[in-house]
């Protein structure tokens, strides 16, 4: 039975937990996109603590709501040259940033017209650095919420994030600010590299909706 997920902005560390412990993976397109999930956004790790970083979106201007395979990018403005600075001054003197770098800021280079596109960049990218073999599909239409307890949409939602007891790691800020939990995938990346992967299959957590 394959993991039902959502399509996030390099995703939250808890989500490749899950997708390390299963190959066969089903991104969801067809449902409606919401505000407050990690659909565009991620947190890493800055010289103050917990950052967001956020890829600006073009709102419908109709009443009715925008499908996630549907939603575009606002590049009216260089949120790509924001984000390049802010990995760079957050990861800069980790072990494994330069290893990664060329693979992974190759995506803040280079338009996007559609947040789902984005996205699956992304994702194409850090499966290949981490080396995690996944059977990717999509959704052909919106599947309603259901006791299948292979249905991980929940990871998605920033607002109502359950608490997750991962394992601790060395971070960069670490000394000021202590571990901090469940940040974007490229957090572990840059800080574990080649063991990322290892990490992620090592968890022993259960995943609950909320």
């Amino acid at each position: 039975m394959a993991l039902l997920m959502q399509p996030l902005f390099f995703a939250p560390v808890i989500q490749y937990v899950a997708m390390a412990s299963q190959s066969d993976i089903v991104f969801e397109k067809h449902d409606n996109f919401q505000k407050q999930t990690y659909r565009n956004r991620c947190y890493i790790y800055g010289a103050n603590g917990k950052q967001l970083l956020s890829v600006p979106i073009l709102h419908s201007k109709s009443s009715g709501r925008q499908k996630t395979k549907e939603v575009k990018i606002d590049n009216s403005f260089s949120w790509q040259k924001i984000f390049i600075k802010s990995f760079e001054s957050s990861y800069r003197s980790s072990p494994f940033f330069e290893f990664y770098e060329d693979e992974v800021m190759q995506v803040f280079h280079k338009p996007y017209n559609y947040l789902l596109d984005l996205n699956m960049e992304g994702y194409e990218i850090v499966s290949s650095c981490l080396e995690l073999e996944n059977n990717i599909t999509y959704t052909d239409s919106y599947q309603e919420s259901n006791s299948n307890d292979k249905d991980f949409r929940f990871l998605a939602d920033a607002k109502k994030e359950a608490s997750y007891d991962l394992k601790s790691y060395t971070q960069v800020f670490d000394n000021k600010h202590g571990f901090i939990n469940n940040l974007s995938i490229l957090d572990l990346l840059f800080h574990e590299g080649t063991n990322a992967l290892n990490y992620l299959e090592s968890q022993a957590i259960t995943l609950n909706r909320e």
